[in-house]
């Protein structure tokens, strides 16, 4: 979690830093669109106050998201996915603000770029998110066995090599593919003393089942504990009449 925490005050600093150099130091070169455009266009931009205002929306964002940070440091479950949604939606309804104070000839351009941009940015995180927190299901076939959502694959009973229920989910180093928050892991991991991993877990939640087979070893495990040991019973059960 500290990592985590450091990385988002690093952001939040950036945010500080370039806002009040911008708002207050008029360093507007560090505006891209506004540092693009030729010194006609620059002068008549400062007029219109569109860098000013630029510079203030970093600045308020900032500072926003300095007061959400202790969130991070708590137990509440979504601190991190808050502070990022809060992030975006301050950013790019910002952007969409700001546009209105772009040269009267490029004012409606300048807009509906920024309303396209929050629009497809707002859509995908809601599908990446949606998708990530919906719960893994295990079914089980007469030769097989699948993981169903994001990652998830199908394998045969016969390639089963090992089959645990562990109290405590091993430490995770590193994540190499996957999706990760302060409650969800779901992909590919690389677990201290394991290797690597496939992941489909709610931390917190024991029991977790672990699994392995010729060529992958899968932690899974559901916000039910009844229902991880409802998947540990009916696997091994299958595992021993393809044996």
């Amino acid at each position: 979690m500290w990592v985590l925490f450091f990385i988002q005050l690093s952001v939040v600093l950036i945010f500080l830093v370039i806002g009040w150099a911008i708002l207050k130091k008029e360093a507007y070169v560090l505006i891209s669109s506004f540092r693009s455009r030729p010194k006609s266009e620059q002068e008549e931009l400062i007029k219109n106050g569109y860098p000013q205002k630029t510079g203030k929306m970093l600045l308020v964002t900032g500072l926003v998201l300095m007061a959400l940070l202790p969130l991070l440091l708590t137990s509440f479950p979504y601190a991190l996915e808050m502070h990022i949604g809060v992030m975006v939606i301050m950013l790019l309804g910002g952007f969409i603000y700001v546009s209105r104070y772009d040269l009267p000839s490029k004012r409606k351009r300048s807009y509906i770029i920024s309303v396209l941009i929050a629009v497809i940015t707002v859509g995908t995180l809601a599908v990446v998110f949606f998708l990530g927190f919906q719960e893994p299901k295990m079914s089980f076939n007469e030769d097989t066995f699948v993981i169903s959502g994001v990652y998830g694959e199908e394998w045969k009973y016969s390639e089963v090599t090992h089959i645990e229920l562990v109290d405590e989910m091993p430490e995770v180093t590193l994540r190499t593919n996957g999706y990760g928050t302060p409650t969800i892991s779901k992909g590919h991991f690389r677990i201290k003393d394991v290797g690597n991993s496939l992941l489909f877990i709610y931390k917190g939640n024991s029991p977790y089942l672990y699994i392995e087979t010729g060529h992958d070893k899968i932690f899974i495990n559901s916000k039910s504990a009844d229902q991880t040991k409802d998947w540990y019973d009916l696997l091994k059960e299958q595992v021993r009449k393809s044996g």
